[in-house]
């Protein structure tokens, strides 16, 4: 009787297991882990291409070039692009367009750049 519950419980964790590693894209990016598991993001332009945040079209070396002193690309929204792009599988300028959006729609502006509020006139 033991031995049955015992197979019983070994096959039901099994299973589990199984169904959680197949569906595991849909359940991880909801998974929180605290930040210090992951490795801090560069603070200095060099750093920053070292990182994935330049592209052909968000070129950063002409920063470097000219020997540019500012401390690199904002912390929060490096984080939050990287989180963009680990989580939806996006290179970084899909990233970046992402999280562009979304500080739009935050801040109540549409995705083309003008403003949502009813009471904007503009004199073009």
């Amino acid at each position: 009787m033991a031995s049955y519950l015992l197979y019983t419980i070994f096959f039901f964790c099994l299973a589990s297991a199984t169904v959680l590693y197949l569906l595991r894209e849909r359940w991880l990016p909801y998974l929180t882990v605290p930040n210090y598991l992951y490795q801090r993001l560069p603070s200095s332009f060099a750093n920053d291409i070292e990182g994935g945040f330049s592209s052909a079209d968000f070129d950063l070396t002409s920063n470097i070039a000219s020997g540019d002193s500012r401390a690199g690309l904002d912390e929060q929204g490096k984080a939050e692009v990287k989180r963009i792009m680990r989580s939806d599988k996006v290179d970084f300028d899909e990233a970046r367009r992402i999280y562009t959006e979304r500080r739009f729609a935050k801040n109540n502006i549409g995705p083309d750049g003008r403003p949502r509020d009813p009471k904007f006139v503009s004199f073009s």
